[in-house]
């Protein structure tokens, strides 16, 4: 493999070495951290009222797309959150990225709408563990209490737009953008050190959502 290949598969957290971070969590860690990374990140906009729009759509993904405001929704391709009354965000495996943009951007040809592919553009954190709530108190002002299994909300930590996703009780995964990547994950880092920080693989605290999501490249 070339090196520019392997430049565009690295993480985008390369620097910060992960790798030899990695362990096993265990009951004495209150917050475990991973990078689901090479996902693929479709933007999707329309309009609920365009039928031709929501009936194009949901022939791709099998279901039509969430109207209800901070709604994740599972579907056969991939996890579609809510971003906005006009957009969302298909989050997929990175495989089978591009043959989903394609077989979009043919069923809308002759719809007003748009989709566009973000992948090169955000990051996905798995945080979890008995004290991952403690830490985004910490982090954020937003009722991360609230937040209830099957929501997302968008919200800021520190200099940090992002989604908090909630997909089981054991934690969230936080999707931003890939520029924050390192200033995020170092954030993180640094603050969870108190709740026994565990940085591990993202089969050790898998989500039932995003995790299935996730390919080793």
């Amino acid at each position: 493999m070339s090196n520019a290949m392997n430049a565009m598969l690295r993480s985008v957290l390369h620097a910060a070495g992960l790798s030899v971070k990695v362990e096993p969590p265990t009951s004495q860690n209150g917050v475990v951290l991973s990078e689901l990374s090479h996902l693929g990140y479709l933007v999707l906009r329309g309009k609920t009222d365009d039928t031709a729009f929501m009936q194009a759509v949901a022939g791709v993904l099998g279901q039509p797309l969430p109207t209800q405001p901070m709604t994740v929704l599972p579907t056969a391709a991939g996890v579609v959150l809510w971003s906005s009354p006009d957009e969302w965000l298909l989050v997929c495996k990175r495989s089978t990225r591009d043959a989903l943009l394609a077989t979009l951007t043919t069923a809308l040809q002759e719809v007003f709408a748009q989709v566009v592919d973000n992948s090169g553009g955000l990051i996905t954190l798995r945080l979890a563990g008995p004290d991952h709530l403690m830490l985004l108190r910490q982090l954020g002002p937003y009722d991360f209490e609230s937040l209830a299994v099957g929501r997302c909300a968008s919200t800021v930590i520190s200099k940090t737009g992002l989604t908090v996703v909630r997909t089981d009780e054991a934690g969230v995964l936080l999707v931003f953008r890939r520029s924050f990547a390192d200033y995020t994950w170092r954030l993180l880092e640094r603050t969870a050190q108190p709740y026994r920080l565990c940085i591990t693989n993202p089969q050790a605290c898998a989500d039932p959502v995003f995790t299935p999501l996730f390919e080793i490249v």
